[in-house]
């Protein structure tokens, strides 16, 4: 090797050496953004008077059955929805109070899985394809060892789980090569984005909405945002008196 040569190659490692603690840097903040999102016990709030000034407003649903490939059928009898919206009275069918503020009571309303502390689903699943998730409480879909019983369907009281009654897979407008696909005869439903929380990311749904109108977080944790809310506002659970203690919070 000749002067010039030998220069140029120990100016190229010392600037590795230079440079080495940047790159152990970069590393480990990539590491914090991948790193996953934990909780004793995740819930999610939904203020429903954000989301009666917004009537109209649909991006969370959208972009949540757009990431995780739900059907669109076009039309009532085949629906697959995973979030979706219900008229006032038929979500708290059992709420007494008369005086429920009128833009209240003429908006509908934000459902989805409600992730019960005491799920009736979990507790008829003959195969345990549904299954309340150790450590965050998050109620999973096993959808390979669903076998369409639909014992979980009659058992939810919410609702909040759909059938496919036929082949989904030719009905998704834009799939996502990164999220599984389902089949006929299998039932599907939120659950609360755990691929995302596995990611160091919040649910979809919360992220897409612009006005904050959905909160999620870890309720055992005393200093987190879903237990400042719950502290500060009043809140209402739907069919609380069935004892499933959902996990789905609404302000009023």
């Amino acid at each position: 090797m000749n002067r010039r040569d030998f220069i140029k190659a120990a100016g190229i490692a010392s600037l590795g050496i230079a440079a080495k603690p940047g790159w152990d840097l970069l590393a480990q903040e990539a590491l914090r953004q991948t790193a996953p999102l934990t909780a004793k016990r995740w819930a999610m709030l939904i203020d429903l008077k954000i989301c009666a000034d917004k009537e109209g407003c649909r991006d969370c649903s959208v972009v949540c059955h757009r990431i995780h490939n739900v059907p669109d059928f076009g039309n009532p009898k085949d629906e697959v929805k995973w979030i979706w919206r219900e008229p006032f009275e038929r979500v708290f069918e059992d709420q007494e109070n008369q005086f429920v503020p009128e833009n209240l009571e003429r908006s509908p309303v934000l459902v989805l899985c409600n992730h019960c502390n005491n799920p009736p689903c979990v507790r008829v699943c003959p195969t345990q394809a549904t299954f309340k998730r150790p450590g965050d409480g998050i109620v999973m879909m096993d959808w390979h060892r669903c076998i369409g019983c639909r014992y979980c369907v009659a058992a939810c009281p919410y609702g909040s789980r759909s059938f496919n009654w036929r082949d989904p897979r030719p009905f998704i407008k834009e799939l996502q090569l990164d999220f599984p696909t389902r089949e006929r005869g299998v039932v599907e439903k939120c659950t609360f984005c755990e691929e995302r929380l596995a990611k160091g990311l919040i649910p979809a749904c919360v992220e897409a909405c612009k006005e904050k109108a959905l909160i999620f977080g870890d309720i055992e944790d005393a200093e987190s945002e879903v237990r400042r809310l719950l502290n500060q506002r009043f809140s209402i659970r739907r069919k609380p008196e069935l004892g499933t203690q959902p996990q789905i919070y609404y302000l009023v």
